[in-house]
């Protein structure tokens, strides 16, 4: 009886075993794959028109890649949509480490919540490989308004309520939803004034016809530079080397107050970890470079990078935060 029961022990070993190898040789393959890779070119799709800072930004990091991986990464534009159309494309790819995608905040942790009719699902379909860089926006007034402070503004506010108008480059982009998170923050009713554009609505901030606006910091400093600008806080965690004088909306009185655009790379979820891996460490190496890092700087953007697994949460952390910050406000884009 016992020789039986260690035979029938012995064949479901056997079973097991020869169950697994499939597993073993998917896994091995996989191995082999990111030890090889990239062994043909790679595409980065980047989901907004050339000539952009994102698009430049893309370039950039394709270029520092197709040096140190030794294959060519081609970056193709694919705008519309406010980044749907070209991040839905790279969400269907094949997960192979072929195909990547040039990812912001924007079209990332904002749209899932800002659009009722997303094509794709970023925290089902897309995976976070590389965090490159962030930037942040600076909160500025003409230098006519009679605020020096965050408090000084939100005190003015309070006393005429709802007379104060921010600008922005338009609805669903960072300078508008930090302008909503700075109502909701501060307890403040500023009405939003939507323009086409970041240039439009800067001439008319100077003409003070808007009282504020949340731009970026490359656009703004020569107007503060010379005095037609007064800079109130910037939106980072951290003050801006650029401004450094000037601290964070944070420090000013409003604790947790941060609104950044990153940027990354993202790959169809089910690529390979090792492969993401690969493209992880090559993307930290290039963005250490001191010229990388200098020529960002002058773009206004700082590089961050990390693991795959940290860039995940931003990318969660961020999600869920616009969200609150979209649902308050109730905007909504189809």
């Amino acid at each position: 009886m016992k020789a039986k029961v260690f035979s029938t022990v012995g064949k479901i070993a056997s079973i097991a075993s020869l169950a697994a190898l499939p597993l073993l040789a998917n896994a091995t393959s996989h191995d082999a794959s990111a030890q090889n890779y990239p062994d043909r070119a790679v595409r980065i799709v980047v989901p907004f028109a050339a000539g952009g800072a994102t698009d430049l930004f893309g370039r950039l990091i394709a270029s520092e890649l197709t040096g140190i991986l030794k294959q060519q990464f081609i970056v193709e534009n694919k705008p519309g949509g406010g980044g749907n159309i070209g991040s839905n494309q790279v969400a269907k790819s094949a997960a192979d480490g072929y195909t990547l995608l040039f990812g912001a905040a924007g079209n990332i942790a904002i749209n899932p919540a800002l659009f009722s009719n997303m094509p794709y699902s970023p925290s089902k379909d897309l995976a976070p490989v590389a965090l490159m860089g962030s930037s942040m926006n600076v909160l500025v007034v003409p230098s006519s308004l009679p605020v020096k402070s965050v408090q000084e503004l939100i005190a003015l506010e309070k006393a005429k309520p709802g007379e104060l108008n921010y600008g922005s480059s338009g609805n669903g982009g960072t300078t508008h939803l930090s302008g909503e998170l700075f109502n909701s923050t501060a307890n403040t009713r500023i009405v939003h004034v939507p323009y086409q554009g970041s240039g439009p609505a800067m001439i008319d901030l100077l003409a003070a016809r808007v009282q504020m606006m949340f731009d970026n910091l490359p656009s703004s400093m020569p107007h503060i530079q010379r005095g037609d600008l007064r800079a109130l806080g910037v939106t980072g965690a951290s003050r801006s080397a650029l401004l450094p004088d000037v601290p964070t909306i944070a420090e000013s009185g409003l604790p947790g107050f941060e609104a950044t655009t990153w940027f990354g790379l993202f790959a169809p979820a089910g690529t390979p970890p090792a492969v993401i891996e690969k493209i992880n460490a090559a993307v930290n190496q290039a963005m250490a470079k001191p010229e990388i890092i200098e020529r960002l700087r002058k773009l206004g953007t700082d590089v961050a990078t990390g693991t795959p697994d940290s860039f995940a949460e931003l990318v969660k952390r961020d999600t869920e935060k616009w969200a609150r910050v979209i649902k308050d406000a109730n905007i909504v884009m189809n």
